[in-house]
């Protein structure tokens, strides 16, 4: 028996196969991520609109309450930016302030939740 029939068969069991069976584990690693992140895009889109209504309620009982972006940010302590990040759905508001809004507008935090 010569030196290169031996490590042959030990190369391959102690290399090959390993590496084979990883890049066969990292491979359906990628598909189930690629599959749940698939899933998730009407989940992004619900999320999304609900950002979109929310501001929009915002500048409604804003504009109903005769309060300008600025009284609203003097009021709770945030920058008129912040407000105006809220309305356009570019930012949320905090749950404290998402409670303080609804205290400067006279209505439910609910009510400021409740979709459309």
């Amino acid at each position: 028996m010569d030196v290169g029939s031996i490590i042959a068969p030990v190369f391959l069991t102690l290399i090959v196969i390993p590496l084979l069976a990883l890049s066969v584990y990292i491979t359906v690693l990628i598909i189930r991520v690629l599959r749940k992140y698939l899933k998730g895009a009407p989940a992004r889109e619900e999320a999304r609109a609900v950002r979109g209504t929310l501001g929009e309620r915002l500048k409604e009982h804003r504009t109903r309450c005769k309060m300008t972006q600025e009284f609203v940010a003097e009021a709770l302590g945030v920058s008129r930016q912040a407000v105006s990040k809220w309305e356009n759905g570019a930012a949320d508001p905090s749950t404290a302030n998402l409670i303080a809004l609804a205290r400067l507008y006279g209505v439910p935090p609910e009510e400021l939740l409740r979709e459309l």
